[in-house]
């Protein structure tokens, strides 16, 4: 019987040392929350700097389509395809003109639309873009009316890269 005695006994001396270790002390608890904190406090950079990356690359994008919709709006005005006032070089009057559309030539029950709609400028929150008329300076922040030749950002922020977004 003494073997099975000491055989409860260190069973018993077993079951207490693991209950002893199964929870976390007051300290190892303290440290781990340092930690956490700290790995917390490092990703928020990178969190604001992923945000502001997607904003710059809708920007990009959006300057993009715009772009490309007043070239398209210029090759169909040059191939006369559309009607286009005097002096404007063929390119469109304002922006709504590209969501609109134009009616074609010979075609008037015809329209070509060159935009769905005028994206918002991510950077403004607005849909307010900047233009250009062929007639401005190449710098001109202000739109001479005649027509669209170019778009930029309102914005007065600065890209990740030290450029400035008005002048994308």
């Amino acid at each position: 019987m003494n073997g099975r005695l000491a055989g409860q006994e260190n069973h018993r001396v077993c079951a207490r040392a693991r209950a002893a270790e199964a929870g976390l002390t007051l300290i190892e608890l303290v440290i781990t929350c340092a930690i956490l904190i700290a790995l917390s406090t490092a990703a928020l950079p990178v969190a604001r700097f992923t945000v502001t990356r997607q904003k710059e690359a809708i920007l990009r994008y959006d300057l993009r389509q715009m772009r490309d919709a007043i070239d398209r709006y210029k090759d169909v005005a040059d191939k006369n395809m559309i009607q286009v006032k005097i002096g404007t070089e063929g390119y469109p009057p304002d922006m709504e003109t590209l969501v609109k559309g134009v009616n074609m030539m010979g075609a008037p029950d015809r329209k070509i639309r060159f935009l769905r709609a005028v994206p918002i400028d991510p950077m403004t929150g607005k849909k307010e873009w900047g233009m250009r008329s062929v007639q401005d300076d190449a710098d001109s922040n202000s739109w001479g009316g005649q027509d669209v030749f170019d778009v930029f950002s309102k914005s007065t922020g600065t890209a990740l890269d030290g450029t400035k977004y008005s002048d994308w």
